[in-house]
């Protein structure tokens, strides 16, 4: 369908990539992956047409309809946003301007036999559009501008009074419509709720064209995708596999080279000290030349970069009271927008919780609440003994002090830090070099929210409140945020869709719905298995009637794909810690063999050597059979939960 043959591309000189070859088919769903400005964006581009290559070819398939969803829109139609979206379905419009030519030929015809020939085409059309579903699309488009989270009273609002965001949304709704071959997205779930994610990858994952995804959301690629395109070193690699598949095969790939490249430096610097020591000698003038040849022939092995991952900690956190914070019968309005309203909500010590809920339910609105950037309506907010309180979100990042460079505001917030500690707190929020003599001033928003965040890691804080913080970070600088929550020994209130993210940190997911709010004792995957049970549910409420054995079957055909939604995962994980289980007993019963040996018990160093792998498969069998316990009682609580 798409084929790049020995493309390179090259920007203000410099090459982004160079002699990219791969093929594209159609029913391909690929992770687009690679650091930020290694040219994802830009393949996106060059297949829309919008870029050329600098050299080789992409040859794309004749009649190849590809949706594109940029990273940045700004919408200035003054459609309401139903029109807009019906407005770009080509298919849609193709019809009703045939349908409206015929009629005016018809109108206007003076021959009858003209007229009767055009009456038999709309007659044609008529059936035309009742087989492709054209009577259908108004439905679709509802079914789609409501998974994305729009209220059907908005359908009537213009796309151009909508924040960026949601714009981001309309165009989403128009490519999901648009019959497309292939679907390039670039950060499709940036704007999304935890609830539209789910509804965006259910409708993917039925999706029959192809698929090309550039985005920073790991559990977003790994529901999708089968295959990996990398961009790296200017090199463009395809691999076969979702997103994790990747991961794991990147990092013994990664392994082969370090040990490639250290057995390559071994042999040059030998190569080298024989040249150097025997270079003047007439009677080795002839091995110095061979040595120097090889030396020319040896291959160049580029080295991924092996520098050891940075870890950030959170200073100790100051110890809180067991309640450090208590809200009773919270209310807050807007206007005639009640958003909240008799909110009951409380944190106990060493609580992370995640809020959740479409878009505009007031979960940043309470956020703010909590962080004292905002006064409630009604009710109260009780902070706990010493409870200290740390507040991140975007607009936070402009009460930074514009005149300070980015080493000034971490040494600001922390006079414990060296520069050498700060550089390595900025490099792991990619700033490096000298980035970080950089002033706020000059700074974009997105790089001012990732200095701010830099910043709430070094704040002596017990009780820290996040409104979306992953918004600006890479895949890598995530994971480095993530690690740090998850170390944190104080209390923490986080707003975000990242499911990933969430996944290691959160404890409690506290769920805010119009008006509604509800509190899940459980991490991310427990409210995704009980939300996901609630809507069995109500679709089991919904379709009960006297007369339902097939509405019945329909129920139960519904609760198995729940289940084995709810479960697939965990089962591949204990499938996959079976095998090494499985393969590390083998080694260990090859080992107690061994070990009997006399050639080996008789010679102390092998049988130290021996004893030392022994101990060490024994560590790594225990730890898996705790894995493989942890993980079947959460599979036999989800399908205990199923079955009854």
């Amino acid at each position: 369908m798409i084929d790049f043959q020995n493309v390179s591309i090259q920007f203000t000189g410099e090459d982004l990539f160079t002699d990219a070859s791969l093929k594209i088919n159609n029913s391909d769903k690929i992770a687009l992956v690679g650091a930020n400005g290694s040219g994802k964006s830009t393949i996106l581009k060059m297949i829309t047409g919008a870029i050329q290559p600098s050299s080789g070819k992409l040859l794309i398939q004749k009649n190849i309809s590809a949706g594109y969803l940029p990273q940045e829109f700004i919408n200035t139609s003054s459609l309401p946003i139903f029109d807009e979206v019906k407005s770009s379905i080509a298919f849609l419009n193709e019809v009703i301007a045939k349908e409206k030519s015929y009629h005016q030929i018809i109108d206007n015809a003076s021959d009858e036999n003209e007229k009767l020939k055009v009456i038999h085409l709309l007659g044609e059309l008529d059936e035309y559009k009742r087989i492709n579903d054209f009577y259908k699309f108004d439905s679709k488009i509802e079914k789609v501008l409501m998974g994305l989270g729009f209220d059907p009273a908005e359908f009537r609002k213009a796309a151009n009074q909508f924040s960026g965001g949601w714009q981001m949304r309309i165009e989403l709704a128009k490519i999901l419509l648009g019959n497309n071959d292939i679907l390039l997205m670039d950060e499709p779930t940036n704007h999304l709720d935890i609830e539209s994610l789910q509804w965006l990858i259910s409708f993917l994952q039925s999706y029959d064209g192809a698929l090309l995804l550039v985005s920073h959301d790991k559990y977003f690629l790994n529901k999708l995708t089968n295959k990996t395109i990398e961009i790296f070193n200017r090199k463009v690699t395809y691999y076969n596999g979702n997103y994790k598949s990747y991961l794991e095969y990147k990092k013994l790939r990664d392994e082969q080279l370090r040990a490639a490249f250290s057995n390559q430096e071994r042999k040059r610097k030998q190569t080298e000290r024989f040249i150097e020591r025997f270079r003047y000698k007439n009677t080795k003038a002839k091995q110095v030349q061979s040595r120097i040849k090889q030396l020319e022939k040896m291959e160049t092995i580029d080295l991924p970069d092996f520098e050891s991952k940075i870890e950030i900690k959170f200073p100790p956190a100051p110890l809180s009271g067991s309640v450090p914070l208590d809200i009773r019968n919270l209310s807050k309005s807007f206007g005639s927008n009640h958003v909240l309203t008799d909110i009951d909500f409380q944190i106990e010590r060493g609580d992370k919780v995640a809020f959740v809920g479409p878009n505009g339910a007031g979960k940043t609105t309470l956020a703010r609440i909590i962080a004292n950037q905002l006064e409630p309506d009604f009710g109260r907010v009780i902070f706990g003994h010493n409870t200290f309180i740390s507040y991140y979100a975007q607009e936070v990042a402009d009460s930074l002090n514009l005149d300070y460079d980015m080493l000034d505001v971490i040494s600001e917030a922390s006079h414990d830090l060296t520069p050498g500690q700060i550089r390595s707190l900025l490099g792991s929020f990619l700033f490096s070099d000298d980035d970080v003599f950089k002033k706020i001033k000059v700074l974009s928003g997105g790089e001012k929210s990732r200095v701010a965040l830099a910043r709430i890691l070094v704040t002596k804080a017990n009780l820290i409140v996040l409104d979306e913080p992953t918004n600006h970070l890479d895949i890598s600088s995530k994971e480095i945020l993530q690690s740090a929550l998850v170390n944190f020994n104080g209390s923490l209130v986080i707003v975000s869709h990242d499911i990933e993210f969430l996944r290691p940190i959160v404890n409690k997911v506290f769920e805010i719905r119009k008006g509604h709010t509800k509190m899940y004792p459980g991490d991310i995957d427990y409210y995704l298995f009980k939300s996901n049970e609630n809507k069995t549910d109500n679709i089991q409420k919904r379709n009960t009637t006297p007369s339902g054995k097939k509405g019945q079957k329909r129920i139960e055909a519904e609760k198995r794909q729940q289940k084995y939604a709810a479960t697939k995962d965990l089962r591949t994980e204990l499938e996959k810690i079976e095998n090494s289980i499985h393969t590390l007993e083998e080694s260990k019963i090859q080992l107690e063999d061994d070990l009997g040996k006399e050639e080996i018990y008789s010679n102390p160093s092998l049988s130290k050597n021996k004893n030392a792998e022994y101990e060490k498969i024994k560590s790594e069998l225990e730890a898996c059979y705790k894995e493989w316990a942890e993980i079947s009682d959460k599979l036999e609580t989800i399908e205990r939960t199923f079955d009854s």
